[in-house]
């Protein structure tokens, strides 16, 4: 048995048919026929950082904080030329602002040194990369480059769980769990429908259950009624 196959052998079981799963993704595509995300960027470099600034954050919070940041510092070399101390005063209000300002310029002086100032596109490239881990190196290359990743956010964990199509204790068990589960059609978009659903219907507190597309299907036990 190889690595690989021992890896899916010791997941957690879905508790949803490969049928169920599928309806699932059929339902959330209609609602959602050309999801995105909903960071602002300009292009990939943009993306990339915007995502690692994203970490302990709100989309929101991460736009209105870029918006000024972009528009004079799109590049790697930009924004080495632009420094720190005013990276850090661009972002101030995002959480863990003189880290992740520390970072963005260590990964944008890597990518000028190493990478021709082109974000790469592979996952073991892109983690090398100061501030980026497993999740936002998903996340760029599912939206930027088009490959079938999926990238576990607390969003995409919660409904993993609580529908029981994609079970796991961390978030890697649950990304090789959806990866497992989700068919080839509904690849591409499956990171975007899962975590939008976690966003706006099945939230972390009060689970809009009588306003799910999916709630004859899902698990959850504890489906919250009507107001």
């Amino acid at each position: 048995m190889s690595q690989k196959e021992k890896l899916y052998k010791d997941l957690p079981r879905p508790k949803l048919t490969r049928a169920q799963i599928e309806e699932i993704y059929r339902r959330l595509s209609i609602e959602r026929p050309a999801p995105e995300t909903e960071l602002n960027y300009v292009n990939p470099y943009t993306l990339l950082v915007a995502v690692a600034l994203s970490a302990q954050a709100t989309d929101i919070g991460v736009n209105k904080a870029t918006k000024a940041l972009f528009e004079i510092a799109d590049t790697p070399e930009k924004m080495l030329a632009l420094g720190e101390d005013q990276v850090r005063d661009h972002i101030k209000t995002i959480g863990l602002y003189r880290n992740k300002a520390k970072n963005v310029i260590k990964l944008s002086q890597l990518l000028v040194d190493e990478f021709n100032s082109e974000v790469p596109q592979t996952r073991d490239a892109l983690v090398r990369l100061p501030g980026v881990g497993r999740k936002t190196a998903n996340v760029v290359l599912n939206e930027v480059f088009g490959q079938p990743t999926i990238a576990v956010d607390t969003h995409i964990f919660r409904v993993s769980n609580r529908t029981g199509m994609a079970p796991g204790k961390d978030p890697l068990e649950v990304e090789l769990n959806l990866l497992r589960v989700t068919p080839a059609a509904y690849l591409q978009g499956g990171h975007h429908w899962i975590l939008l659903h976690g966003r706006y219907v099945c939230k972390a507190r009060t689970p809009e259950c009588y306003a799910c597309p999916i709630q004859d299907i899902c698990r959850f036990s504890d489906k919250t009624p009507a107001p």
